[in-house]
């Protein structure tokens, strides 16, 4: 994504007018600043007006200011270290409370991904998830705490499922080896983009499983080997990885998957109920310690 907007400005810089001409100029030298920058804040900063910022935005093609904005965020999320990332937040928060502020971005990232996902390709993938012979789900990095999570609930509800969480391509050959047209691959990735994730993907959709891939953007690396494409906004909070919109779909891809499946899934789960029971696996409130199995 990075590129794609510096390139769009490059092609485009000899059509711009004086003042969306400064626009570009500061962007490309002031991007990690312009990227949290409201439309009005931004114009305030180059000394144009917000109009001018916004028939910018449409002349790059991008359909309006917010689209321009994640652009920019994109390029500086992919590009930063992870040292730079904490400069970048501690200037974009500041004096403000830090609890309110992360948790005010999660709640827009939440909103972002319900109107940016696809929920044709949502349910396209729950349908391919149930009918599934093999579920194997691939992540690395942080990612890989999303993978463990749906990995768990769908070890449970299905039994045929295995997570993969490895950057050797030696390795994700070997485990992918034996997946087919009956088989699913999830693959989880987000800014910094993992390149083992996207091999994974690669390598799946070679084999002729269906694919899944749980990102970021429509131009993201696992977009172009994704059957079903889920969109689920991510952001940047200084070394940290804001994952509670993609976990969000995840939670949601669970719970569709055991409505589809319901009958199937509440025999499981009975069953797991009575072990649980048996072996006093959970802790009631006020129950003496002497009574839990240890």
């Amino acid at each position: 994504m990075a590129d794609s907007l510096l390139l769009k400005i490059e092609k485009q810089l000899k059509d711009f007018s004086k003042g969306q001409r400064m626009i570009a100029s500061y962007i490309t030298e002031h991007c990690d600043e312009a990227a949290f920058m409201t439309a009005s804040k931004l114009g305030a900063a180059v000394g144009v007006s917000e109009s001018t910022v916004v028939r910018f935005a449409t002349e790059l093609g991008y359909g309006g200011y917010p689209k321009l904005q994640h652009a920019m965020q994109e390029m500086i999320r992919e590009k930063l270290t992870s040292v730079q990332r904490i400069d970048v937040t501690s200037k974009r928060i500041g004096q403000k409370d830090v609890l309110q502020f992360i948790l005010q971005e999660e709640i827009e990232h939440i909103n972002s991904t319900i109107e940016e996902t696809s929920k044709e390709n949502f349910y396209n993938a729950v349908e391919a998830i149930s009918k599934a012979r093999r579920i194997y789900i691939f992540a690395v990095r942080s990612s890989e705490a999303l993978a463990n999570f749906l990995g768990y609930y769908y070890s449970m509800i299905f039994g045929n499922v295995t997570v993969i969480s490895t950057h050797s391509e030696t390795e994700i050959s070997e485990k992918l080896m034996r997946v087919g047209s009956d088989d699913v691959v999830i693959g989880i990735s987000f800014p910094r983009y993992s390149k083992a994730t996207v091999f994974a993907v690669e390598t799946a959709r070679k084999h002729g499983a269906k694919t899944i891939a749980l990102t970021d953007s429509l131009i993201s690396p696992l977009a172009d080997s994704a059957d079903y494409l889920l969109l689920a906004r991510s952001g940047m909070a200084s070394v940290v990885d804001s994952l509670v919109a993609p976990l969000g779909m995840i939670n949601a891809l669970i719970v569709s998957t055991v409505l589809s499946r319901r009958d199937e899934v509440e025999r499981t789960f009975n069953t797991l109920e009575e072990i649980w029971s048996q072996y006093k696996v959970y802790k009631k409130s006020g129950e003496d310690d002497s009574l839990v199995t240890k």
